[in-house]
């Protein structure tokens, strides 16, 4: 009886370090994993016509996957890089630019132009002594390229110019520390210095000078730590992640109203949960999305900045909590309400919340009650315009442009989408038109209700 109670007490013990509150507040759309592949970070992608893409980092390349129509998620085409269990990318026009730190691998440079069809590596850009980077921020037309060795030294940050989105532009660099990750907010760089707990602020106002301004000790030990970061809209304060495993990294909270004196708030962990590490952190309004590894995805209201609090969550990886470095590495909202995460191990995980987050001050927060088409802003154009629609729910949906002949010019929209509102340009300097009248119609199927509307055009050359 003594070993039988020994026993089921060691059971109890395990499978209490295991145990979790059931997901709260999500559903769950999809969820992709190709066999033989790892995966590291993500990003999120809406093109010109409003279509939505997750880009994901496996350990051979990266997939890119159209999640706009909910029922039909799925991976359309991937490109191959040197085999790494880091990747990240940014996305700057119709581009994407993808990093890791496996040997030579360069900054790849993706043009997403052709989606949902193809994408097409461009270049793998490189400049004298750049071969690898560990993350890469984007703000405007600047990439910055961290860690690994894309600044000279001790792998600072380099601030790439992609105006020419083809042929980038290597300005200056910041290279005291090593930068593990950055957030860039009004040409300032805050810095997370991974080796030594710090955080390090970067006057970036000149591309090719890069000032340091000051730091603080953002987690008191030098060991791998002070991870990435964020902002509330309000930027009176910015949340910090500590990538350790003893004790559990957890996100914390400053106060940064007086650069002088950076003060420390509090400190965050998951409901229920004190031994999962936390690691990406992104905001989006009054919410942050954070990839809390074995925790995984989890959603924070912050419309109060330095008190955050859990609304929902998503545990993309249900068999341990613990400290480990396994489970979610990325997040991403699009402004559909769709949310992405990457799992090491079970590949992208595509989901939603059961409510509006309605304070994301983007497009496509809510769903709307009807179907509609919006006269076309500017009218009279030249040569683009854009065209706003509204549908209610799941369909299929044509949008195309016909001559006051009625002939068919331009097919711009001819796929499922899921309810909300959308917007499309049409540049009609991408076809041969001659000024004059022209039509737009938009018409929508689905198992209970048709809709067709049809609006007139003008355009001006």
């Amino acid at each position: 009886m003594k070993k039988l109670l020994i026993i089921s007490f060691l059971i109890l013990s395990v499978s209490c370090s295991y145990s979790q509150l059931a997901n709260q507040n999500t559903y769950l759309l999809k969820n992709i994993d190709v066999a033989g592949r790892s995966y590291s970070a993500l990003w999120g992608y809406t093109a010109p016509d409003g279509r939505e893409y997750a880009i994901l980092g496996y350990n051979r390349g990266t997939s890119f996957i159209d999640i706009t129509d909910s029922a039909n998620i799925r991976e359309v085409d991937t490109v191959t890089g040197v085999t790494s269990n880091w990747r990240e990318m940014k996305t700057y026009s119709h581009y994407a630019y993808i990093v890791s730190e496996g040997t030579n691998s360069k900054l790849q440079i993706v043009d997403l132009q052709y989606l949902p069809d193809s994408v097409s590596l461009v270049d793998t850009w490189s400049y004298a002594g750049y071969t690898k980077t560990h993350s890469i921020s984007q703000s405007g037309n600047y990439l910055y390229l961290n860690g690994g060795n894309a600044a000279t030294s001790v792998g600072g940050v380099a601030v790439i110019d992609v105006s020419n989105p083809t042929a980038p532009v290597k300005m200056g660099e910041w290279s005291t520390e090593y930068v593990h990750d950055c957030r860039v907010q009004n040409d300032t760089i805050w810095a997370a210095n991974v080796y030594t707990g710090k955080m390090s602020i970067i006057n970036a106002s000149n591309k090719s000078s890069l000032q340091f301004v000051r730091n603080w000790q953002a987690y008191p030990q030098s060991t791998v730590s002070t991870h990435n970061c964020a902002f509330p809209v309000t930027r009176d304060y910015i949340y910090t992640t500590n990538e350790v495993s003893s004790p559990a990294g957890k996100l914390n909270v400053w106060d940064i109203r007086d650069l002088n004196n950076i003060t420390f708030v509090r400190e965050w962990q998951p409901t229920g949960i004190t031994t999962a590490i936390v690691h990406n952190i992104e905001t989006y309004g009054n919410y942050a999305v954070i990839a809390h590894y074995t925790a995984g995805i989890r959603i924070l209201n912050i419309s109060n900045p330095s008190n955050p609090v859990e609304v929902a969550w998503y545990d993309t990886y249900p068999s341990s909590n613990g400290t480990n470095f396994s489970g979610c590495w990325g997040v991403y909202k699009f402004s559909s309400g769709k949310i992405i995460g990457s799992d090491i191990s079970n590949g992208l995980f595509v989901i939603k919340t059961n409510f509006l987050m309605t304070d994301i001050p983007q497009q496509n927060t809510s769903t709307p009650d009807n179907y509609k088409l919006n006269q076309n802003y500017p009218n009279p154009f030249n040569p683009v315009t854009n065209i706003k629609f509204s549908i209610k729910e799941n369909s299929e949906v044509s949008l195309k442009i016909f001559s006051i002949q009625g002939k068919e010019v331009a097919d711009l929209i001819n796929d499922r989408r899921d309810g909300g509102n959308y917007e499309v340009n049409f540049d009609a300097g991408n076809y041969i038109l001659s000024s004059g009248v022209y039509f737009y119609t938009l018409k929508v199927n689905n198992s209970s209700y048709n809709f067709s509307e049809t609006k007139k055009m003008i355009l001006t050359k």
